[in-house]
């Protein structure tokens, strides 16, 4: 469905955009199963099957996990404060090996992918996507091709060696995830290349939609408050799509959670827009956006084209829902991971840490109603009691490229790799 005119039509099989149609929109899934029937856990994500646009289901997925706060919720002073977390937590039935929810997106997505398509799969990421992704094409012998800014290697660790369907093309340093969506973009345009296609792919968000599925389908209701961190803010479209859908199931209420997205000071793009009232983004230099870019602690929050103004996006999530977009500093999400860390015990990443945070900030300001039902989105964490319980491989770029690489230059490393 197209969210901009609500016109149906039937998925190709890779439906990006809108079928005959010149307003940029998302697309949305329509699926015939109204109520959700969650299966066994045993099928990891696919346990939400049911509201996941799939061909088929993949071995090694983990569902994200809900579980009540104590620590935390004495701490802030809030009754029902629920956590939805994924990442490797075994204790908790976490079994994300890359330690984030990105997962959620590589299984929807790659479920969606069919061999007959006969093309290598084009993901563009600032690290985390590209973890997830690479370990679940790599397991499932799916050709990949990631696109990572080189600022960002440190963040393709997996835990043995990569299939070699998998292949990594780097932005020279300095670049960040903007300049990698460039990259995927040439790469998408060559024979044997189809593009993910970020938040324009339904599997994407479906598949993170499903951490608002565990939360409801655990607590039993919608809650009042959603918090997590944004870079694209797709997660967060997701979760609004997600709760719609709950409402039309009929078992869960009737209200819609409030957005509450934050953002890592100085990189502020969609924070700066909507204390604008602005649907669009406001200008920034590439130079100034780079280099804000370089300060924030949440790298993986730092897309500058994200989908915020487009048709489905978070600013129609957001004006349709509520909420608001938040701040946190460096220094705050650092108190804030090692709060967690002490209070719920395990480790998360910095991104989590700016959603927690800002939780922090409006609870202690009274912003938050204490008995409010509050579900904090914890993206990823267990990464550090991951990495030192396994022996660890790195990713190595198969080729750097410069800011603005050719169709010639990219086309020719390509067919050096085959």
């Amino acid at each position: 469905m197209s969210v901009a005119t609500g016109k149906i039509f039937s998925d190709t099989g890779w439906t990006l955009d809108p079928i005959g149609e010149e307003k940029p929109s998302l697309v949305r899934a329509i699926y015939e199963q109204k109520q959700l029937e969650v299966r066994d856990s045993s099928l990891g994500i696919y346990k939400f099957a049911d509201w996941l646009p799939i061909s088929r289901m993949l071995d090694g997925s983990s569902a994200p996990v809900t579980y009540k706060s104590e620590g935390l919720a004495k701490e802030l002073g809030l009754s029902n404060l629920f956590i939805t977390f994924t990442g490797w937590w075994p204790e908790r039935g976490a079994f994300n090996r890359t330690c984030s929810f990105k997962e959620t997106e590589a299984y929807s997505v790659c479920g969606r992918l069919t061999d007959a398509m006969g093309k290598a799969l084009v993901v563009a990421s600032a690290g985390n996507t590209a973890r997830a992704f690479a370990k679940v094409c790599s397991d499932n012998s799916i050709p990949l091709v990631l696109c990572v800014p080189e600022d960002n290697l440190d963040a393709l660790w997996f835990d043995a060696p990569l299939n070699s369907c998998v292949k990594l093309l780097c932005s020279q340093k300095g670049a960040d995830y903007f300049d990698a969506i460039h990259l995927s973009n040439i790469v998408s345009q060559l024979d044997g290349y189809i593009a993910e296609g970020g938040a324009k792919n339904v599997a994407r968000r479906d598949g993170m939609g499903t951490t608002m599925l565990s939360a409801v389908t655990f607590i039993g209701k919608i809650p009042d408050y959603y918090f997590q961190a944004v870079g694209s803010g797709t997660g967060a479209i997701a979760a609004w799509e997600a709760n719609l859908r709950l409402i039309e199931d009929g078992r869960f209420g009737t209200n819609k959670a409030k957005l509450m997205v934050s953002q890592n000071i100085p990189f502020t793009p969609m924070y700066d827009a909507w204390k604008a009232c602005s649907r669009d983004l406001l200008p920034m230099s590439d130079d100034d956006a780079r280099r804000k870019v370089e300060e924030i602690v949440a790298k993986v929050l730092s897309n500058r084209r994200p989908p915020y103004s487009i048709a489905g996006g978070l600013f129609d999530a957001m004006a349709d829902a509520g909420g608001d977009v938040l701040l946190a500093s460096n220094s705050e999400a650092a108190y804030a991971a090692e709060l967690f860390e002490r209070l719920e015990g395990n480790d998360i990443h910095p991104a989590s840490a700016v959603a927690l945070a800002t939780l922090i900030n409006e609870s202690r300001r009274g912003a938050i109603p204490a008995d409010a039902t509050v579900m904090l989105n914890i993206t990823g964490g267990g990464e550090k009691r991951y990495q030192k319980d396994h022996n660890l491989f790195y990713l190595k770029p198969s080729a750097i490229f410069g800011l603005n690489p050719t169709l010639q230059e990219v086309e020719d490393v390509l067919k050096g790799l085959e």
